[in-house]
C-alpha cells in the first residue's frame, strides 16, 4: 500500500545520471525527503551517456513540450553552481546552411523559435565567420544564431543537484548494481541490488540506455534503441591558442553543420566533433560491461576510425584550419532512441509505482525531471506530455524488431530537414485496415501514423481535379500534398464520400457501474437513454484537457468509446472499478464515415431501419444491418455533411465496403482520404485533441465548454473549474483565415499582432479549405486579440502573410446541412 502521507513516500531512483539526479532534486524540493539514488558506477560519473556527454543544449525544435524542456534545462544549470562555475555556459548556438533547402528550413526554424518563445536570427554568411572565424564563408548560405543556447556541464550539474537533494534528506549510492524489482498486488514494494533490499513505494528507471534492463525486472516494456554515436576530439589548434579559458572550454557558440550530419564545439584549444553520419550501431545493453570491466566507461566504446573518415573530410571542408590538424582522439557513445524520437515518461500501469525517465538527454533533462516531479507529487505533470507518454506506443510498435528499425531510422534522420507529415519508410505497411486491397485498387496514397497505413487521397479521383482552379503551392506545403485532395472534399460536400476511420481508437465499457464510472470520469451529461451519442471531454485534476471522447450508450451497462490514443485507455483502465471492464476493440473492428448530401440516399436503400432525420436523428446510434452486415450506426460528422460512422467487426470490413460502394455508384461515391478530411473539419471549426488543445488549457479556453454540465454532479476536474467560463478566459483558440487566397501555412507558425515585434501566440492546425477558398488558421491567442475582424499575421519562412480573426464555424453555422 501507498504510504499515508505523499511526503513520507520512498522513493528509489535508479540511474544516478543526469535525470536522476535532476529528479531526486526536484522530488526533494517538493518535499519528498525519502529519496535514495542507486547507480551501479562510481558518482559522480558513473558511466552512463551523462558521463561523456557532449553537453549540447538546443532549445529550438518542432515540438513545444521539448523546447520547454530545453528551455527549463537551461534556466536550472544557470542557476547551479560546481568548482565556482556556472554549470551552464551560454555560448549560444549556430546552425549553418550550405544548401538552399536547409536555408529555408532555418527560416521555418526560426519561426518555430518565435513560437515557442526562443530568441533566435538569422545571419548573413559574414556574420556566421564573425562568430566562427574558422569557417568557409564561401560554402555558407547563411546561419540561424540561437544566443541562449550553450553547453550543459553536465557531470558538474549532478554533483550541484546532488548536493541540494542530500541536504534535504536524500541519499545516492553508488555501486549498487540492480538485480530485481519487488512487487505485490501490482504494486512495486522495493529494489533489489547487490548489496541489499531497498523497500520503495515508488521506483523511477532513469536508467538511460540500460532502461530495458530495467524494466524487463519489472515486466514493463521500455521501448528504446541504445546506439552508439560517434565523438571526436582534434589535436590543439593554433587558430584557438590561448582563444578559450580552460574552466569554461568554449566561447563560440555550438556549430551545427547539418547538411552533413555534424556538429561541433570547442574544448579549449580543441575541437569536438560529433557525426550521425554513419552507419547505425546498435548496443545490446545486457552486454555493455560493467563499469570496473569497461576499457574507458561502460558508454564509452571503441572508436572504429573508417566510420568517421567521411565525417573528417567534410569537416575539413567546412573548417579549412582542420586540414593540418588531425583526430586526436574518439570514442562511440552509447546513448538512447526510441521509435519516435520522443522520451518515455510516466506510470506503468501494470506495476503501479514503476515510472519510467528514459530515453532523455542533457537538453531535455532538467525540464524531464521537473515534469515527471510534478507528475508524483501532484499526481498531474505540469506541462504536456502526451508525446512523452509511455502509453502513447501501440502493442504493434512494442516488437524489438519494431523499436530496432525505428530508433536507428530516428539516429539516422536526426539531423534531416523533416516536413510534419514525413512518415517513416519502414516497416510498411504494418497495420491496414480491412479495406486495404480496395485503397490500393483505387491508387491510395498513405501515409502513416500510429502503425496504419492511411490514405491522405486517392489517384482515382485525379479526373474530378482537372479544372479545379487552386493556387500554386510552394515546394514545402505541396509536399504529401495534391489537388485530388480539393476534388475529394468537393465531392463530400456534392455528392457523398468514404472515409476510412478505422485508424482511430475504439474502446468498450461494459458492466455494471459503467455509468456512474464514466459520469465521474467525464464533463459531459451521459445518463441519457440507449440509443444517444455524446460529446464529452476527459479533464486532469486541474481542469486540463487529458482527451476528448465520443460516448455512445449502446445499452444500459455497454458504452463504445471514440477515442485519442493508448493514454486514454490507460486512464480508464487505472480507474475503473470492480465489475466495469474497459477494453480495447480497435484490432478487431473497423470503421466507415459516410459523408455527403447524399449519404442518406445511398444508405437507406441498404437497411429495413428509419434512417430519416425524425426515424435516426443526429447523435443517435443503433445497431442495424447494411446489407448483410451487422454494423453499429452512429449519425456523427466531423466533415460537417450527414452522414455515418459505420462499425463493424474486421472480418466483414470488406464486405461493407464492398456493399456501400457498389451502392453508392449511382451516386457518384468516391473514397477520400485524410487531407480532404482535415481541410473540411478546420471548416466546420472541430478541434483535435494533441494538436489544437492539450492538458495545458482548459475546455473555455479551447471553445468546447459546451461539453461541460457542472450541474450533472462530481468529475475529474470539476473542482478546478468553478468560477471559470467563456467570459473569463485570457486566452483562446482562435480562428483565422489568410488574407491572400493564395497562402497556405501548415501549422506551429507564430502569430503576430499587428507592429508587434514578439509574437503574441502560434498556429495549432491549419489546412486549406477548398469550400471557402482559402487557408484556414487555428491559433492560441489572447483573448484581447481573438475578436472577429482583428489583424494579425504569420511568419512562413521569415515571410509575413496577413490573417483576420474569423467568427467560427466558417462553414454552416446553422448546421442545416448536417442536420436533415
Amino acid at each position: 500500500m501507498p504510504p499515508a502521507s505523499p511526503t513520507d513516500a520512498r522513493v528509489v531512483v535508479i540511474g544516478a545520471g543526469i535525470v536522476g539526479c535532476s529528479l531526486a532534486d526536484e522530488l526533494t524540493a517538493r518535499g519528498w525527503r525519502d529519496v535514495t539514488v542507486l547507480d551501479q558506477g562510481p558518482l559522480p560519473a558513473p558511466g552512463g551517456s551523462t558521463s561523456h556527454a557532449p553537453g549540447l543544449v538546443f532549445q529550438t525544435g518542432p515540438s513545444k513540450t521539448m523546447t520547454e524542456f530545453a528551455t527549463y534545462t537551461v534556466e536550472k544549470f544557470h542557476s547551479l553552481e560546481a568548482d565556482g562555475l556556472s554549470c551552464f555556459n551560454p555560448v549560444g548556438g549556430l546552425e549553418i546552411a550550405t544548401t538552399e533547402e536547409r536555408w529555408a528550413d532555418l527560416h521555418r526554424k526560426a519561426g518555430l523559435a518565435a513560437s515557442w518563445g526562443v530568441r533566435a536570427e538569422l545571419l548573413t554568411p559574414r556574420r556566421c565567420t564573425d562568430l566562427w572565424p574558422m569557417l568557409d564563408e564561401g560554402r555558407i548560405l547563411g546561419g540561424l544564431h540561437t544566443p541562449d543556447d550553450g553547453l550543459a556541464r553536465a557531470v558538474p550539474a549532478c554533483r550541484a543537484q546532488m548536493a541540494r537533494a542530500e541536504s534535504r534528506g536524500a541519499r545516492f549510492l553508488e555501486r549498487h548494481t540492480v538485480t530485481g524489482i519487488e512487487r505485490d498486488g501490482g504494486r512495486v514494494t522495493g529494489v533489489v541490488t547487490d548489496r541489499g533490499t531497498f523497500p520503495a513505494d515508488h521506483v523511477v528507471s532513469a536508467a538511460g540506455f540500460w532502461g530495458p534492463v530495467i524494466g524487463a525486472m519489472a515486466g514493463v516494456d521500455v521501448p528504446l534503441l541504445p546506439l552508439a554515436h560517434q565523438y571526436a576530439t582534434t589535436e590543439p589548434l593554433p587558430a584557438l591558442d590561448g582563444v578559450n579559458d580552460p574552466r569554461t572550454e568554449a566561447s563560440r557558440p555550438i556549430l551545427r553543420f547539418q547538411d552533413r550530419d555534424l556538429y561541433f564545439r570547442e574544448h579549449t584549444d580543441r575541437i569536438g566533433i560529433g557525426s550521425y553520419a554513419h552507419r547505425p550501431m546498435p548496443v545490446d545493453p545486457y552486454a555493455v560491461p560493467a563499469f570496473d570491466d569497461a576499457p574507458v566507461m561502460p558508454s564509452s566504446l571503441p572508436f572504429t576510425e573508417e566510420d568517421f573518415a567521411p565525417s573528417w573530410q567534410d569537416s575539413i571542408g567546412l573548417l579549412p584550419a582542420l586540414g593540418a590538424s588531425r583526430v586526436a582522439d574518439g570514442f562511440n557513445g552509447v546513448f538512447s532512441f526510441t521509435p519516435d524520437g520522443m522520451p518515455v515518461l510516466g506510470e506503468s500501469r501494470e506495476l503501479r509505482g514503476f515510472w519510467l525517465a528514459e530515453a532523455v538527454w542533457v537538453t531535455a533533462s532538467a525540464g524531464v525531471a521537473r515534469a515527471v516531479a510534478a507528475w508524483m507529487t501532484d499526481g498531474r505533470p505540469d506541462t504536456d506530455l502526451h508525446e512523452c507518454d509511455l502509453h502513447r506506443f501501440e502493442d504493434a510498435q512494442r516488437s524489438p524488431a519494431y523499436i530496432e528499425d525505428r530508433g536507428a531510422q530516428n539516429f539516422v534522420e536526426v539531423y534531416d530537414v523533416i516536413h510534419p507529415l514525413q512518415p517513416m519508410e519502414a516497416p510498411r505497411p504494418l497495420r491496414v485496415s480491412p479495406f486495404y486491397a480496395r485503397q490500393q485498387e483505387l491508387g491510395a496514397f498513405f501515409l502513416e501514423g500510429g502503425g496504419w497505413e492511411r490514405p491522405h487521397w486517392y489517384e482515382a479521383n485525379a479526373p474530378l481535379a482537372e479544372g479545379l482552379q487552386l493556387p500554386e503551392r510552394d515546394a514545402w506545403s505541396a509536399r504529401y500534398w495534391s489537388p485530388i485532395a480539393a476534388a475529394e472534399a468537393r465531392a463530400t460536400r456534392e455528392k457523398v464520400a468514404l472515409y476510412d476511420m478505422t485508424p482511430l481508437r475504439r474502446l468498450e465499457v461494459t458492466g455494471p457501474g459503467s455509468l456512474g464510472f464514466l459520469q465521474a470520469m467525464t464533463t459531459n451529461q451521459l445518463n441519457k437513454k440507449p440509443g444517444a451519442v455524446t460529446y464529452t471531454l476527459l479533464l486532469d485534476e486541474g481542469g486540463g484537457i487529458r482527451s476528448d471522447l465520443t460516448v455512445a450508450r449502446l445499452a444500459p451497462d455497454h458504452f463504445q468509446i471514440g477515442a485519442n490514443s493508448g493514454a486514454d485507455l490507460d486512464r480508464l483502465l487505472r480507474h475503473a472499478p470492480d465489475g466495469v471492464q474497459v477494453r480495447d476493440i480497435t484490432p478487431g473492428t473497423c470503421c466507415i464515415g459516410v459523408w455527403g448530401p447524399l449519404a442518406r440516399e445511398l444508405v437507406q436503400p441498404l437497411t429495413r431501419d428509419d434512417f430519416s432525420h425524425q426515424g435516426f436523428g443526429y447523435f443517435k446510434a443503433r445497431r442495424t444491418h447494411i446489407g448483410h452486415v451487422p454494423v453499429t450506426a452512429m449519425r456523427l460528422s466531423y466533415v460537417g455533411e450527414l452522414g455515418w460512422e459505420l462499425y463493424t467487426t474486421a472480418d466483414l470490413g470488406l464486405r461493407l465496403w464492398d456493399t456501400l460502394w457498389e451502392a453508392g455508384r449511382p451516386h457518384g461515391v468516391i473514397a477520400a482520404g485524410r487531407s480532404a478530411f482535415n481541410s473540411l473539419r478546420l471548416e466546420k471549426g472541430y478541434r483535435s485533441w494533441g494538436h489544437d488543445m492539450t492538458c495545458e488549457h482548459t475546455p473555455y479556453e479551447a471553445g468546447v465548454g459546451f461539453a461541460v454540465r457542472p450541474a450533472k454532479g462530481d468529475f475529474t476536474g470539476r473542482a478546478a473549474l468553478e468560477g471559470h467560463s467563456e467570459r473569463t478566459v485570457t486566452r483562446k483558440l482562435t480562428c483565422l483565415t489568410l488574407d491572400d487566397p493564395a497562402a497556405v501555412v501548415l501549422g506551429k507558425e507564430p502569430v503576430y499582432a499587428q507592429g508587434a515585434d514578439a509574437p503574441s501566440g502560434y498556429v495549432t492546425s491549419a489546412a486549406y479549405g477548398y469550400t471557402l477558398g482559402r487557408c484556414i488558421a487555428y491559433a492560441w491567442l489572447p483573448a484581447a486579440l481573438a475578436v472577429p475582424g482583428t489583424a494579425v499575421h504569420l511568419a512562413y519562412f521569415g515571410e509575413k502573410i496577413p490573417a483576420t480573426v474569423a467568427e467560427e464555424p466558417l462553414f454552416d453555422p446553422q448546421m442545416t446541412r448536417i442536420r436533415r
